[in-house]
């Protein structure tokens, strides 16, 4: 089998999370490889906002750090959150996705960006998202 049969059978097997990379032929594959042949990183973003929010997570600021101390790993009424976490073409702070809550810390750079911050707020309240700013 090659390597472009081994990626489109995992394509229609990545949904049903099979044990497929038990196979011999399939070991040299990672999950995600048959998304990234086809340059689809998640079905929620691109791979270049993943990556954007990526880099985000690797630079918190200093209240972005203090703020995630206190609600990653469930510590927050068990609700799970995820900081720097892609929607569409939009990156934000923290997310709880099963609450559909968003929490966002502004800084002094949204004074001047007001009508991309409604345009993101407009987007993000359409999926059903209710947002908390600070």
């Amino acid at each position: 089998m090659g390597e472009g049969e081994c990626l489109g059978l995992m394509k229609t097997l990545i949904s049903s999370r099979h044990a497929v990379l038990l196979l011999p032929q399939f070991r040299s594959l990672k999950w995600g490889d048959a998304r990234r042949a086809e340059g689809v990183m998640h079905k929620r973003t691109t791979p270049k906002i993943f990556g954007r929010a990526k880099q985000l997570h690797r630079n918190m600021t200093e209240a972005e750090v203090k703020l995630w101390s206190h609600l990653r790993a469930h510590r927050m009424g068990n609700i799970h959150f995820r900081n720097q976490h892609a929607i569409g073409n939009y990156i934000v702070d923290f997310c709880a996705p099963r609450k559909k809550l968003i929490i966002e810390l502004d800084g002094s750079q949204h004074l001047e960006q007001e009508e991309y911050d409604a345009e993101r707020a407009a987007f993000l309240k359409s999926k059903g998202f209710r947002i908390l700013r600070f």
